[in-house]
């Protein structure tokens, strides 16, 4: 009986830099043979295409295409038995050309349902979860956005009794955290000294006992650190609580969709944020995520949205046999199609 794959886990809330982590393990992979699922939020595979475009070699050098399997309907621990199982039985009829698997899941997506499958018989005897990586934005966290202001929060929630009640998503970030063998905080550079150790401080009295937050510049982190747990995870659940424990299923909010955008108009950079950051300020928008085709560029312009911060890099040419199209994904919270192509001028 070969060895159980090991299989990594990466959770994190959106944009908190699951993609580009994945990208730095592919394409600094000292050889190991890395398989990846990726979990979408709408039909349009974006962080597949960021991760295949990325230049992967194996042990003498020569450059492979990474091996990336995109779950595209719907999220991961919702979808556990119509979508993850049959394509993890299918990776582990290649196990012995596999040395891991990474596992990105949406930003949606509770650890907890995800790493249950990996009991089934199914899968356990070909796979184990190595451990679970929560990848948190340092910035967005500093600044509130995802759960509170950090000094005020305990004493926000023992004046007001409506604070115990919480969202959704932050229900959900809770749960990432809990379920975590290690949290990496990305974005760091983005806030100050203090700021950051009152995140890191804060990120510790959440945590279990044991687990470390490393901060990770540009997903730049060794696989040393990364990869081999050896936790089991699967046979260790009792010990990372879920809000969801007492449920036998989850339901996410039915007002959070996502809305996909495809056309082949150009658009420059400046004003295309410009009437970005009007949308979102029009609209309950979460994430933002795409390529655009900017005029007389020969390069494709990857935009990366998280609340009202927008980013933007160039990360390859233009293929000769594909359309130059804008392609962007939209996730939030009661979303019309009519209203963002209205604010694209579409």
């Amino acid at each position: 009986m070969a060895a159980k794959i090991p299989v990594t886990v990466i959770t994190g809330f959106l944009g908190s830099g699951k993609t580009t982590l994945i990208r730095e393990q592919l394409q600094n992979n000292q050889g190991r043979r890395i398989a990846v699922l990726v979990n979408e939020f709408g039909e349009i595979g974006i962080d597949g295409d960021l991760l295949r475009s990325c230049r992967v070699c194996d042990e003498d050098g020569t450059e492979v295409t990474p091996n990336i399997v995109e779950l595209t309907n719907g999220c991961l621990c919702c979808t556990v038995q119509e979508e993850f199982l049959p394509t993890m039985q299918e990776l582990l009829k290649r196990r012995d050309r596999i040395d891991c698997i990474l596992i990105e899941t949406s930003g949606l997506a509770l650890p907890k349902p995800l790493i249950q499958a990996f009991r089934w018989q199914e899968i356990r005897n070909g796979a184990t979860v190595d451990g679970v990586i929560a990848v948190v934005d340092c910035e967005a966290v500093a600044s509130g956005k995802l759960v509170g202001d950090l000094d005020a929060i305990n004493a926000q929630r023992q004046e007001d009794p409506n604070l115990d009640h919480e969202t959704p998503i932050e229900e959900l970030f809770e749960d990432q955290l809990a379920c975590a063998d290690l949290v990496l905080l990305t974005k760091t550079d983005l806030v100050d000294v203090e700021a950051q150790n009152k995140v890191h401080a804060w990120l510790k009295q959440e945590l279990r006992d044991g687990v470390k937050v490393i901060a990770c510049d540009e997903g730049k982190i060794s696989s040393e650190i990364l990869l081999g747990f050896n936790a089991a995870v699967e046979d260790n659940l009792d010990t990372r609580p879920s809000h969801h424990d007492s449920e036998e299923e989850h339901e996410h909010d039915d007002d959070i969709n996502s809305i996909n955008i495809v056309t082949d108009r150009a658009f420059e950079p400046t004003q295309l944020l410009t009437s970005l950051k009007q949308a979102i300020a029009d609209q309950e928008i979460y994430r933002i995520k795409g390529f655009v085709n900017v005029p007389n560029k020969p390069m494709r312009m990857v935009l990366q949205g998280v609340g009202d911060r927008l980013e933007t890099s160039y990360d390859r040419l233009w293929a000769s046999d594909e359309s130059r199209q804008t392609r962007l994904v939209f996730i939030g919270q009661g979303l019309e199609r009519s209203q963002i192509e209205a604010a694209l001028s579409l």
